[in-house]
C-alpha cells in the first residue's frame, strides 16, 4: 500500500500496540503530527518541554514493562531531553525516541537547527541511527523497537528527516519482533553456583532492578531465606523484594563507596543478581569484598558482570529462572548446619523489626503517617523525595511488585512526570509522586499535561527550601578533608524567593494546598484522596533523613 512515510510510521506504531506518543511538537515533525489527526488508536500526549515528555515516557514504560514512544523536536528538543534520557539509559527503560529534522537534501547547508542528531543521542541511548532511504523507514523502526526491548533494555533513537517521511512509502506494516530472553545456564553451572554459596557463615545478597524486570521477586525471596542472607539493594529503584521483609536492609551505592564497603566487607559468600557493583558517584576503587569471598553474579547484561570487581562465577542468564533453579540446587547442597544458621538469622532479623515506623514527631512523619493510613493498600508511589526518602519508605514502603518506583541515574525532576506516566499506565490506581522543592522545579510544567489530558496523579512537594542533599554531601566533603563545618554555600539555598507551589499549581489548573502545621495534615490528605483529579501538597518541612 502506497502512502507517505508520515502515515506509514503511525501505522507501524499502532501495529506495535503503542497507545501514546509523548512529545512537544516542532516544525520539522509537522507532517506526521498532521497525519496523526487521522488516527484514533495513537494519542498524542502534549508536554510543554521535552524533559517532561521524556520523564512521562520513562514512567509509563517502567509501569507497563512495554516500550514508550517519545517524540522530540530536532536538535534543540533532543538537547532538552538528554538529561532525562541519561536516566533512562542507566535504568534500562525501553524507550523508542524519534526526532525530526528538516531533510536529507539540506544536509550540506548547515542551516538553522542543523545538528548531528545521532552523535548527540548516542551517549544516552543503546542504539542511535538516522533513516535516509524512504523504503527503509519501517524496517528501521522495527529494529529500534526490538533493540529497546532486548536485554539489557534501554532507550533507542531514530532521526527521521522530513523529506524521507514526505516521500511515498510502500513498506508493509507488520508487528515488531520482541525477543524472548529467558535463559538458564547449563545445570552444572547452577550446581557450581549453589556449591559456592552453600556453607557460608556470613552470606550476602546484592540485588537490583533486573529481578523486577524478570518478575523474580518470589524466587529471590526463597533463595535469600534459604541462605539466611541479608539483602541490600544496589541500583535499586523498583520492588525487587518486599521492603518489609526482615532480611531486607536497605540500599547501597548512591554516593560514597565506603558506605557500600562497610556493609559487604565481611561477607564470605556474595550473590549479586540483576545489578552491577557499585554505582556510587564516588566509588571505592579497590575491591570492597573479602579476598576469600566467593562471589556469584547473575544478570542478563554480561557487560555488568565483573565490570569493576572480579567474581568467582558469572552467569549471563535470566534472574527469575536462574534463581528458581538455584533454589532447587540449594535444597540439596545446604547442610543441616546451614539451614539452622539461616533459620536463626531470619528469626533474629524478624525480632529486630519495629512494629511501627520510626516517628520523630516531625511534620513530615505526621503527614506520611496520616497518608499511609488513608491511602489504598495498592497505592503506587514514585519516590523522588531524596532526603525525605527515609521517612517516606518507612511509612509507604515498596511491597507490591510494580507499585513502587524511585529515581535513578541522578536526574532531578523525574518525580512529577514519572507519576504521570505511571497513572497513564494504571488509570484505576491511586498514584502519588513525591519530589523535592528543587527537583520539582525542573519539570513543574508537567502539571499542564496532567490537566490537559485528565491524568489524576497526586503530588507531594517535600519542601525544605534548599538543595538539602547538597548540604549533606558537603558535610561529608568537609569531614573527609578536615574542613571545619561552616555555613552552606549560598547556591544550595532555595528560600529566596519563597516558592508558593500550591499557588503555581493552581495557575496550571491543579488544586493544591500548603501544609505548614500538623493540624493541617488531616484535611490535606482528605482533599488529596477525595477524587481522581490531580492534586498537589506543598509540605513545608525542613526535616530530612
Amino acid at each position: 500500500m502506497a502512502r507517505q512515510g508520515n502515515a506509514a510510521i503511525i501505522e507501524q506504531f499502532i501495529a506495535d500496540g503503542i497507545p501514546f506518543m509523548f512529545g512537544n511538537p516542532g516544525t520539522v515533525e509537522q507532517g506526521f503530527l498532521d497525519a496523526l489527526e487521522n488516527y484514533d488508536d495513537l494519542q498524542y500526549i502534549l508536554t510543554l518541554q521535552e524533559t517532561v515528555a521524556a520523564g512521562i515516557a520513562d514512567g509509563y514504560a517502567r509501569a507497563t514493562g512495554r516500550p514508550a514512544l517519545l517524540q522530540l523536536h530536532s536538535g534543540v528538543g533532543l538537547g532538552n531531553a538528554i538529561g532525562m534520557l541519561y536516566q533512562s539509559k542507566r535504568g534500562h527503560t525501553p524507550l523508542v525516541v524519534i526526532a525530526g529534522e528538516s531533510g536529507v537534501k539540506y544536509e550540506s547547508m548547515d542551516a538553522q537547527m542543523a545538528a548531528d542528531l545521532v552523535a548527540m543521542a548516542r551517549p544516552v541511548t543503546k542504539y542511535a541511527t538516522r533513516v535516509t532511504d524512504p523504503n527503509s523507514v519501517l524496517r528501521t523502526l522495527r529494529r529500534a523497537m526490538k533493540m529497546a526491548m532486548t536485554a539489557p533494555r534501554g532507550p533507542v533513537f531514530v532521526a527521521l528527516p522530513m523529506d524521507v517521511l514526505d516521500a511515498v512509502n510502500t513498506e508493509p506494516v507488520v508487528p515488531s519482533t520482541v525477543l524472548r530472553t529467558e535463559a538458564l545456564p547449563v545445570p552444572s553451572l547452577v550446581e557450581q553456583a549453589a556449591s559456592l554459596l552453600a556453607g557460608a557463615e556470613k552470606p550476602l545478597v546484592l540485588v537490583g532492578d533486573g529481578v523486577s524486570v524478570s518478575g523474580g521477586q518470589a524466587e529471590l525471596t526463597r533463595v535469600a531465606e534459604q541462605l539466611g542472607a541479608d539483602v541490600w539493594g544496589v541500583d535499586y529503584s523498583e520492588v525487587n523484594l518486599d521492603a518489609r521483609h526482615p532480611l531486607y536492609r536497605g540500599q547501597l551505592g548512591h554516593m560514597f563507596g565506603e558506605v557500600s564497603t562497610s556493609h559487604v566487607k565481611d561477607a564470605d559468600a556474595v550473590l549479586i543478581v540483576g545489578t552491577y557493583v557499585f554505582p556510587e558517584v564516588f566509588p571505592n576503587l579497590a575491591t570492597p569484598f573479602r579476598e576469600d569471598a566467593r562471589i556469584v553474579h547473575i544478570d542478563l547484561d554480561g557487560y555488568e558482570i565483573a565490570k569493576n570487581h572480579p567474581v568467582s562465577l558469572g552467569l549471563v542468564a535470566d534472574p527469575k529462572a536462574t534463581l528458581a533453579a538455584l533454589a532447587e540446587q540449594l535444597e540439596t547442597k545446604l547442610s543441616a548446619a546451614d539451614r539452622s544458621r539461616a533459620a536463626a538469622h531470619l528469626t533474629e532479623r524478624r525480632a529486630q523489626q519495629p512494629l511501627l515506623p520510626a516517628d520523630d514527631g516531625s511534620l513530615l512523619n505526621t503527614f506520611l503517617r496520616e497518608l499511609s493510613a488513608a491511602a489504598p493498600e495498592d497505592t503506587m508511589v514514585f519516590d523522588e523525595a531524596l532526603t525525605a526518602a527515609g521517612p517516606l519508605n518507612a511509612h509507604l514502603p515498596g511491597r507490591l511488585p510494580g507499585h513502587w518506583f524511585s529515581t535513578r541515574g541522578g536526574s532531578l525532576g523525574v518525580g512529577i512526570p514519572g507519576a504521570l506516566g505511571i497513572k497513564l499506565a494504571h488509570p484505576d490506581k491511586t498514584v502519588i509522586g513525591f519530589t523535592g522543592d528543587g527537583g520539582s522545579m525542573y519539570t513543574f510544567q508537567a502539571l499542564y499535561t496532567a490537566v490537559r489530558h485528565e491524568i489524576g496523579a497526586k503530588f507531594v512537594i517535600c519542601n525544605n527550601r534548599s538543595y538539602k542533599l547538597l548540604d549533606l554531601n558537603i558535610e561529608q566533603y568537609w569531614r573527609e578533608r578536615g574542613v571545619q563545618a561552616h555555613q552552606y554555600p549560598t547556591p544550595f539555598d532555595l528560600s529566596r524567593p519563597d516558592l508558593g507551589f500550591a499557588e503555581i499549581a493552581r495557575g496550571f489548573g491543579v488544586d493544591g494546598v500548603r501544609v505548614d502545621t500538623k493540624d493541617q495534615v488531616a484535611d490535606a490528605v482528605k482533599r488529596m484522596l477525595a477524587d481522581d483529579r490531580p492534586f498537589l501538597v506543598d509540605l513545608r518541612t525542613t526535616e530530612g533523613a
